[in-house]
């Protein structure tokens, strides 16, 4: 079968793979009926992800059909349309016990898929622990509507949870990428006061607005101002950090009142420093990390009730014997590319 490779330093190449088997009791096989590129995969092609493995399919952003399962496998069957989960967790250790499933201890725990195992950008993946890490897609949702369940969009779920949002907010969301679009529609559920969005670009700038007129948006150089004349308390009360420059993390702490909550979702290339001295008395709380993608039934059940909706993201389509040049659309955002679903051949 057909693999996107993570062949060398700063290359991805198609290779020919066999079709995966099970290994653990607990393992299914899916096809592959859509996948995605994430801005993860970027970060790997271009060295940012030391634990990254060479030889590995890269993606992890995909749906499918189960095409087998092991013995130990409850949950699914061979014929279920499926999500998968960016994350691989065991379900059973301390962490995964505490919600914490992005720091699974099994060897195969946290981001393993496209990263230290094959990942989705092919025609088949094996999955570790398919009972947690395959949520099974109502009828009525269609795979373009459940691309993102697993990373993205569990991302911004996540994100926003973990921001302790109340409806007397103002929460400023720092980047309107495919993970801040998402981000955005997950804190819209929780009905915050006021939304800002700070973005750079100035197409993503306006399809922020066709989407969310509800929505203030800025760019970065309008970003305090705006903050602070759209907050009643010195600053936003909740930001959500997902651009990942050196710019956007300073944005974030100084936009935030005193007190706030900083949420980092981003991946930065380069070590973040905190100015302590700047920041003293602001008595900020930072929240960092990777998305513990706990939520999957949740997020596909208000999928189904049409209450979250990222189709709109998805702006090309390529079949997979075309993925690189999708790839250099992607990275480049040529043709105002925001999200890119892969077919099958």
């Amino acid at each position: 079968m057909k693999s996107l490779t993570y062949v060398g330093a700063g290359q991805f190449a198609m290779t020919d793979k066999p079709i995966p088997e099970i290994i653990h009791p607990k393992d299914a096989i899916v096809r592959v009926t859509l996948s995605s590129i994430c801005t993860s995969d970027l970060h790997i092609l271009h060295g940012s992800v030391p634990r990254a493995r060479f030889g590995i399919t890269v993606g992890h952003e995909m749906v499918g059909v189960v095409t087998e399962t092991g013995t130990e496998v409850g949950n699914v069957k061979p014929g279920d349309r499926v999500a998968v989960n960016v994350e691989t967790f065991c379900g059973e250790c301390f962490f995964c016990r505490h919600g914490w499933v992005n720091n699974c201890t099994d060897p195969d725990g946290g981001w393993a898929l496209g990263c230290r195992i094959d990942g989705g950008q092919t025609e088949y993946v094996r999955v570790p622990f398919a009972d947690n890490g395959l949520t099974p897609i109502p009828d009525n949702v269609t795979d373009r509507q459940a691309l993102f369940v697993g990373d993205i969009l569990a991302t911004g779920y996540w994100a926003a949870k973990i921001s302790e949002i109340s409806t007397d907010d103002t929460i400023l969301i720092i980047g309107a990428g495919p993970t801040g679009l998402c981000t955005l529609q997950c804190v819209m559920l929780r009905e915050p006061r006021h939304v800002i969005v700070c973005e750079s670009n100035e197409w993503r700038r306006e399809f922020v607005r066709s989407q969310y007129p509800q929505v203030t948006v800025c760019t970065p150089e309008e970003c305090l101002s705006t903050v602070m004349q759209n907050s009643r308390h010195g600053g936003a009360d909740r930001v959500i950090e997902v651009a990942g420059s050196d710019e956007s993390f300073r944005m974030a702490w100084m936009c935030a009142r005193p007190n706030a909550i900083v949420t980092i979702v981003a991946l930065y290339n380069n070590p973040q420093v905190l100015p302590l001295p700047d920041m003293y008395g602001k008595n900020l709380t930072f929240k960092t990390g990777g998305v513990d993608g706990c939520d999957c039934d949740e997020i596909l059940r208000l999928i189904a009730e049409r209450k979250i909706d990222t189709t709109p993201l998805i702006t090309h389509e390529f079949p997979l014997n075309r993925i690189l040049e999708a790839y250099d659309m992607f990275e480049h955002g040529t043709d105002n590319a925001i999200k890119i679903a892969i077919t099958p051949d």
